[in-house]
């Protein structure tokens, strides 16, 4: 039974925060616009998802797996448009 309300929980947090995140990533990579934000933020950003990904494989959470690849792909193209366009 722990395990079904487990994976209940993180799927909904998981799907939460990807898509609290993707109106900002896809604003961003639409406009290339990135002055506005950090270079070091979305280092540390991208590698608290990337760290936060190994442990959803880790531990073989599906939700978590699923929305952190997602959200660790936009960010590391929001990055790398912050290292490209300034």
């Amino acid at each position: 039974m722990f395990d079904f309300w487990a994976n209940l929980v993180s799927a909904i947090a998981a799907t939460l925060t990807t898509l609290a995140f993707v109106p900002q990533a896809l604003h961003i990579i639409r406009h290339k616009e990135t002055r506005a934000i950090s270079l070091w933020m979305y280092i540390t950003f991208a590698s608290g998802v990337a760290a936060w990904l190994t442990f959803g494989i880790m531990i073989w959470n599906w939700p978590m797996m699923i929305a952190n690849t997602i959200t660790l792909s936009l960010a590391l193209a929001i990055l790398g448009m912050k290292i490209r366009y300034g």
